[in-house]
């Protein structure tokens, strides 16, 4: 099958789950890569906190024991800027890197090398999980959710899209994340009247204009973490925070409502820089990052959706309450366009920045 970077499809979940094994390909074709495919200490560069803890224990101690030569050291947070500074200086340190799936397209070649896929068949993976320079770990949602204690009363709470944006009958403190990916030009985007399915190409400016409306009463936090922790705290009533974060915080007694009425999600990738010291070894193991019970591994711990349609998941109460591709969500799903925003990718991400810096 052709790899796609098209909007991923639908998520099943039918058989039972394979031991966890390493997927690699021969040691020629791993010097054609650069370094050995057996021998390595990959530098893996994710987001940090809860989440780098899950890859850690899901992923990457798994994968070593079954490839014993293969260790692992660990950073964050990752950053496109960054990998383009090494690549040019001819000094590249970095593995692997968490990466908008776009982001690795677009610099597919340039930035980052292409990825010398020898993971399970792609037919048993949703569509564009597998790119050329990028392999899909999870399926993040953002879910619009409330600190319940802020809106008690389920009949006058919030439970719409627009109702994160409506001011006057919701008033309190909002949180969003700035990364493109978690849904910052979805979201005013569907709060003012755009359907699902017309989403893309995305109306940047009517997406910030929206967004003025509610800017003063607005946490705009950089990072996942940032808002992990004004959720916590209690300094945001009304939030949209990536699954992966919002569990933890479940799991740790917060009383939260998600509103499931339209939801952002996008594929969560990983990347291999161009020039990587061990780019066989780490060809190896993102190729491993497929596997069903790698994919059922992370899901279960992050509450995230599977890229592999034959993991079979074993969820917690909390992690059903953030199942997106789930019964309990009875609305809409976003799915973020990658080829949109490959082809968009930079003037998109110039004009937020310039709007949250203005």
């Amino acid at each position: 099958m052709p790899r796609s970077t098209r909007a991923l499809g639908t998520l099943g979940a039918v058989l039972l789950l394979a031991p966890l094994a390493a997927c690699g390909g021969s040691d020629d074709a791993a010097a054609a890569d650069g370094g050995s495919a057996t021998e390595a200490e990959l530098t893996f560069v994710g987001y940090g906190g809860d989440g780098q803890d899950a890859m850690i224990e899901d992923w990457q101690e798994p994968f070593t024991a079954a490839n014993p030569g293969i260790t692992f050291v660990n950073t964050s947070p990752p950053d496109v800027a960054q990998v383009k500074a090494q690549v040019e200086a001819g000094a590249v340190s970095w593995d692997v890197v968490a990466v908008a799936p776009a982001a690795a397209q677009q610099n597919c070649g340039t930035l980052f090398q292409p990825v010398e896929y020898t993971g399970v068949p792609e037919t048993d993976l949703v569509e564009g999980a597998v790119g050329e320079c990028y392999v899909g770990g999870f399926i993040n949602s953002t879910p619009f959710a409330y600190r319940t204690e802020a809106f008690p009363d389920p009949a006058t709470a919030p439970k719409t899209i627009e109702d994160f944006f409506d001011v006057q009958a919701f008033p309190g403190q909002r949180g969003i994340l700035t990364n493109v990916q978690n849904g910052i030009l979805e979201y005013p985007l569907l709060a003012d009247g755009v359907a699902p399915d017309a989403m893309y190409p995305l109306d940047v400016d009517r997406a910030l204009a929206k967004l003025d409306t509610i800017r003063d009463v607005t946490t705009f936090a950089p990072n996942v973490g940032a808002l992990q922790q004004a959720v916590g705290s209690g300094q945001v009533d009304m939030f949209m925070l990536s699954d992966s974060r919002l569990l933890p915080l479940l799991e740790q007694g917060l009383d939260a409502t998600i509103v499931w009425d339209k939801t952002v999600t996008t594929l969560s990738a990983f990347a291999v820089p161009k020039g990587a010291p061990n780019g066989a070894a780490a060809s190896k193991f993102v190729s491993s990052l497929t596997d069903p019970a790698a994919v059922a591994a992370i899901s279960a711990d992050l509450g995230t959706a599977p890229t592999n349609t034959k993991a079979e998941l074993q969820l917690s109460e909390n992690q059903k309450k953030l199942e997106v591709y789930g019964p309990v969500n009875t609305g809409e799903t976003v799915l973020q366009d990658v080829d949109w925003y490959a082809e968009n990718y930079n003037e998109v991400t110039t004009k937020l920045t310039n709007w949250l810096a203005g």
